[in-house]
Formats: C-alpha cells, structure tokens, sequence
C-alpha cells in the first residue's frame, strides 16, 4: 500500500472520529442529566412520604391554611426565564466580541450555550433529587397539618391518623422538610448570580453587577420567607433549603462549568521550544562549566 493511500485512510478516520467521539460526550451529557433526575421523578411518582406520627397537642401543626404567596409554577417561571435571557445574552454577546470561543467545529453560539446550560441542568437535577430525598424520606408535616388534615378525632399521640382532607392535600402536607420552593429558587438565583461575576467585566460592570445580582438573591430570599409566612413550612426548612441550593449552586459553578477558564485566542499560537530559547535571555549565573573555568582564567592572568 502506497504512503498517499495510508495518509488518505488517515485523514478519512481522524476527521469521523471527533464527531463521533463529540456525539457519545453529548449523549453521555443528556444522559447524565437523566439519571440525576430520576430519584425525585421516582419518588414521586411511585412513593408516598413517611407516615410520622404526631401529637396532637403540637402548636407547631395547628396553623391555618393559606395559599401560596408565590406559587411553584410562578417561582419556577421566573427563574427559567431569568436563566434563559442571562444566559442566552451574555454568551452570545461574549461570542460574538470574541472575548469567548469554542474549538468545536459546530457553531460558536450553540457550543457555548450547550456548555452552561447543560452545567445548569445537571446541578438543578442534582438540587431536585436531593431536596424530594429528604422530603419523602422524613414526612415532616406542614405548620398546617392538623387544618389540611381535619382529623375526625385527634387526642395525643396517634401514628396513624383519619383524615378526613383532600387525599392529595394530605400527601402534600408530609412533605414540609426542607422547602423545595427556597432550595430550587436558591440554586438558580446564586448559579445566575456567579455566572454574571464571572462573565460580567469590565469598569462599566463596577455597581451594575452587584445591582443584578442583588435582585436575583433577593427573590430567593423573598420565596423563602414566604412558605415560613404562608404556614407551609417551618423556619428551619427554609433555612436548609435555602443552604442547600447555595451549596449545589456553588459546587456546580466551581466544579462542573468553565465560567474561570482561560482560554487564549483562536489565532495566537503557543510558543515552540525554538521560540522560548529565541526569546530568553542568558543568566550570567547559568553559564556553563567551561565559560565559568575561561572566565576565572581570563581573570587570573590580568
């Protein structure tokens, strides 16, 4: 077989392999993504919280029912679209400055985008799952409990419990501990807030951001504080929520996106070895053995 022959299969292999090799890592990505989302889609789905007993004497359950100040669909609708706008701007606006690019072959603005909001779905999937875990694993019952519930009879201790409440309502009132609405709101709102900081610069940036960032927090805070006045949750669910979204939201950013990564220009070209030497100077502390014992010498016979 001729060299032109096995440089052409070459070339044919070595330009499908990256391709393929970018689709497995695309569906690997999505795949991911999937599986982080399984626990909180199975549990439920296909389980009921822990039945806890109560006491009927607990001033902590006996709150009246309320409706929610900020819904979940309300909450959910203003931090995707939130994400949606931050995100889809800043990297095109990035993109197209040149300040951001990828070394994929596919388009610029689609690469871009897949890296951060591929990051974003993986930590909110991971978010979800952990806070529905702990949700149907404690049955902790709502401050309202006992007005969801309307039990026929309630006197001390009772494991299980004749309610007399929407079926679903009841359901829902078992999962007070922690606060989906503080942990999913939080970890949107902070990985928003730490995108910015780190694809916002510039002296413009200076108070804009801090303002931007401010709100988005702000609402996170302001959802949480509202399932505590709404009697939907105890302060200290909301507290772990809010703890657990911060801490997804910042190990994701940290470990999982490439918000800090440098990355030198398309057309800048690393540095040869040949270039490297061309450019450093000689130490007169690195010179040689032989130089060294030529210079004592020249310097002996003066």
């Amino acid at each position: 077989m001729s060299a032109g022959c096995v440089s052409q299969q070459r070339g044919s292999f070595g330009g499908n392999m990256p391709v393929q090799r970018k689709r497995i890592l695309i569906l690997v990505d999505v795949l991911c993504v999937f599986v982080a989302s399984l626990p909180s889609a199975i549990l439920t789905l296909r389980f009921k919280p822990y039945q806890r007993g109560i006491y009927c004497n607990d001033e902590s359950i006996k709150y009246p029912y309320r409706s929610d100040t900020v819904s979940y669909a309300t909450m959910a609708a203003v931090t995707i679209i939130c994400s949606i706008v931050i995100i889809t701007v800043g990297e095109a606006y990035l993109v197209h400055t040149k300040r951001l690019h990828s070394n994929s072959t596919f388009n610029n603005y689609l690469s871009a985008l897949y890296k951060v909001v591929g990051t974003f779905l993986f930590g909110a999937a991971v978010s979800q799952s952990l806070t529905d875990l702990a949700k149907f694993t404690i049955g902790r019952p709502r401050p309202n409990f006992l007005s969801v519930c309307a039990p026929v009879h309630c006197e001390g201790y009772l494991l299980q419990i004749n309610c007399t409440g929407n079926p679903r309502n009841v359901t829902e009132s078992r999962l007070s501990f922690y606060s989906g609405h503080s942990s999913f709101g939080m970890y949107c709102m902070l990985f928003l807030s730490l995108y910015i900081q780190a694809r916002m610069q510039g002296k413009w940036t200076r108070l804009v951001r801090p303002t931007i960032q401010f709100f988005l927090v702000s609402f996170s805070l302001f959802v949480g504080y509202t399932r505590v006045s709404d009697n939907k949750h105890h302060w200290s669910d909301v507290l772990v929520g809010l703890l657990q979204g911060a801490l997804i939201a910042v190990l994701t950013v940290r470990y999982l996106s490439d918000f800090h990564k440098q990355r030198t220009p398309p057309s800048s070209q690393p540095e040869t070895p040949e270039d490297e030497h061309l450019e450093s100077k000689p130490s007169p502390k690195a010179l040689d053995p032989e130089n060294r014992n030529h210079h004592h010498n020249c310097s002996g016979t003066v």
